[in-house]
């Protein structure tokens, strides 16, 4: 069997020098690219009066392909806004000492000033940065998606998942994001009430300026779903625009309908309260609009169920 040759440009360490070089690239035409240390780097690319911060998250984190942009390039780059794209290059919270000296030298040189609207964003890991980092500029709006609170064990010790990222520090600067928070203008907080853990996390953000959004049945991974059912956008752009309200959040949240992934979610959410004859009428209530071999499956299984308890 043969093997085909491997190309320099084929290789992980080759890739990540391509994609570092292309970044450079366009923050020297356009603003600045910097290596943060080894853990992570930022592009900088100057536009207009509003500055998006963005961190990547984890699911991010796992994609390696060689052309690898900050999140959200794309998105803010068709705004005509400015961009600050923080990447990680593994698990690491952002937790980095040489990353809190370069949001420090950012605020002390006036960098956030320059700007009309400053706001930071970010998904579960990048969620958290964002609040953390969001202390850097005082005033700015913060969109934090299941962020978590704090991964340090003696203030969480309940949170079971990210056993990779224990050993490091949470302490010191940019530690505690509700803390860290207290000099935002606005803090909007999305998350999944039903989630335990992210609820958890939820609970411990109190202040004036926050505003939390249940996003039910959605899980942990809700900025991935919303890019599917093609709201992420629009919910980012109010909260920009600072005309995010409930009752227009829960307008783009009916986008939700009919969505497969979230039908499933809410299925083993009915499955995992043990209660068959719920499961029966909500698989009905699919198979009824469309073919589901997941939900008819699910619905037999129930059906049994029933049987063997003798209802």
């Amino acid at each position: 069997m043969s093997e085909a040759l491997e190309t320099p440009a084929d290789t992980p360490a080759a890739a990540r020098a391509e994609m570092r070089a292309a970044l450079a690239r366009i923050g020297a035409e356009r603003g600045f690219y910097e290596e943060i240390g080894s853990e992570h780097s930022a592009l900088f690319v100057e536009a207009g009066g509003t500055l998006i911060v963005t961190f990547e998250n984890l699911d991010h984190v796992r994609d390696n392909a060689a052309n690898r942009m900050p999140w959200g390039y794309g998105f803010v780059d068709a705004q005509g806004w400015s961009m600050l794209g923080l990447m990680a290059h593994g698990w690491t919270w952002y937790r980095d000492a040489a990353v809190f000296d370069f949001f420090d030298r950012l605020r002390d040189a006036g960098f956030f000033d320059r700007f009309e609207r400053v706001v930071f964003y970010g998904a579960s890991m990048g969620g958290y940065a964002a609040c953390v980092f969001s202390a850097a500029a005082p005033g700015a709006t913060v969109i934090a998606i299941s962020p978590q609170a704090t991964l340090s064990r003696e203030v969480a010790s309940w949170e079971t998942r990210y056993h990779r990222v224990w050993r490091r520090d949470f302490t010191g600067r940019y530690g505690f994001a509700p803390e860290m928070t207290a000099a935002a203008r606005r803090v909007h907080l999305f998350f999944d009430p039903s989630s335990q853990l992210d609820a958890m996390h939820a609970a411990l953000f109190q202040g004036g300026n926050v505003r939390k959004f249940y996003c039910r049945h959605m899980g942990h991974r809700i900025a991935s779903l919303w890019l599917r059912l093609g709201i992420l956008k629009p919910v980012v752009l109010d909260c920009v625009e600072n005309r995010l309200t409930p009752l227009r959040f829960y307008r783009h949240m009916r986008a939700r309908r009919g969505n497969p992934r979230y039908e499933k979610e809410l299925l083993r959410r009915i499955e995992a309260r043990n209660r068959p004859r719920l499961v029966i009428r909500y698989c009905e209530a699919i198979l009824a609009r469309r073919r589901a071999p997941h939900f008819r499956k699910a619905m037999r299984a129930a059906q049994a169920e029933l049987r063997r308890r003798g209802g």
